[in-house]
């Protein structure tokens, strides 16, 4: 069969996902499928009707990191410094707009700093995008295109999904799904939990190595790429919690549960020099309100001390004056985290001072 390129779709009001997407299989189109329906937005890139990759505009960091955390479990390395590494170089990337596809060039890096094979990226890639199609099936209103200049011409590609049985696999999910949900809706079984032992769509592995797309890393300055480097040098990182509040330490603790960190928790300020002169972490995060003896006079006698002159030091307090950042400058403190705060915000302050 000869392949066919199409050149656009018209804007529509109405739309049927299954028919679009299996027309297209047929014809073996090329080039970039953009549908937009209220404030999502989908992006199926094709290569002669095969699905390369497919993404949509709600969070795609957030399910790339979901996926990426279950693959952990069989990858070792996928440690949650990698994974938080991965959104600080590419994540920006999708706020400013400023290159096309950040999360597949995510995984590319993945594959280029040997976190991934490339059949594991291909496996990740059908995963991401069965997700993705079984949300876009049930849309019913809304504009597309076909737009054949893809941008993925010059990038890397892990395989080529039969688009076919992919969307005839993510359709019968979903009638599962509604046929479950009608029969027993209190029902605690996963909906489609019986789907997910259907065959997986063939899946044409390309096994050319990553030659196209430029390693980011070496071109990434500032903390972002310094914190590159590190993360292949060093698998664990001691860090050390200074706070009177066990409710607090225990929360850290919770949130830096990985084997990448070494979390000492020390509820006493006192005693807190001498036992980060013991264990010399790479990193301090340390309470400017607490008793005896503040954050801020803590930190600057660290700072007097020749092992801690460089050790990435974070004040955690609940003020955000100016005058409690200036303290902090003073003391020359490396950074300032704000309560309250979420397991994100933390550990992006983390590796952004690991560098």
């Amino acid at each position: 069969m000869n392949t066919v390129s199409m050149a656009s779709y018209r804007s529509s009001q109405r739309l049927n996902p299954l028919s679009l997407l299996a027309q297209l299989s047929s014809r073996q189109a090329n080039g970039c499928l953009q549908i937009s329906s209220g404030s999502v937005s989908w992006s199926i890139h094709l290569e002669q009707g095969k699905l390369i990759y497919a993404s949509d505009s709600v969070d795609p960091f957030e399910r790339l990191d979901r996926h990426l955390r279950q693959l952990s479990r069989e990858i070792p390395t996928l440690v949650s410094a990698v994974r938080v590494q991965v959104r600080l170089l590419f994540e920006s990337d999708l706020e400013s707009q400023s290159s096309q596809n950040p999360d597949y060039q995510a995984i590319n890096w993945l594959v280029n700093q040997q976190y991934l094979t490339s059949a594991q990226a291909a496996t990740l890639i059908e995963e991401l995008a069965e997700e993705v199609i079984r949300s876009l099936l049930p849309v019913r209103e809304g504009t597309y295109q076909l737009i054949p200049q893809d941008n993925f011409e010059d990038l890397p590609k892990f395989c080529r999904i039969e688009l076919r049985t992919l969307v005839e696999r993510c359709h019968e999910q979903l009638r599962r799904q509604q046929s479950s949900e009608s029969v027993n809706a209190a029902s605690s079984t996963p909906a489609n939990a019986s789907a997910q032992t259907s065959t997986p769509a063939k899946l044409e592995l390309i096994q050319k190595p990553n030659q196209n797309l430029a390693n980011k890393s070496a071109n990434t300055s500032g903390a972002a790429g310094a914190t590159q480097t590190t993360a292949k040098k060093k698998t664990t990182y001691t860090i050390a919690c200074i706070d009177d509040s066990t409710t607090v330490l225990n929360a850290i603790n919770s949130f830096l549960d990985d084997k990448s960190f070494s979390v000492v928790m020390i509820n006493d300020p006192v005693r807190a020099l001498m036992q980060v002169v013991r264990i010399k972490p790479d990193l301090i995060l340390l309470d400017v309100e607490m008793p005896n003896l503040d954050g801020y006079e803590l930190c600057s006698l660290l700072r007097k001390h020749s092992l801690f002159k460089t050790t990435p030091i974070i004040m955690v307090t609940g003020h955000t004056g100016f005058l409690d950042r200036a303290k902090a400058k003073l003391v020359r403190a490396s950074g300032y985290l704000t309560k309250p705060f979420n397991q994100s915000e933390l550990l992006k302050m983390v590796f952004k001072h690991l560098s």
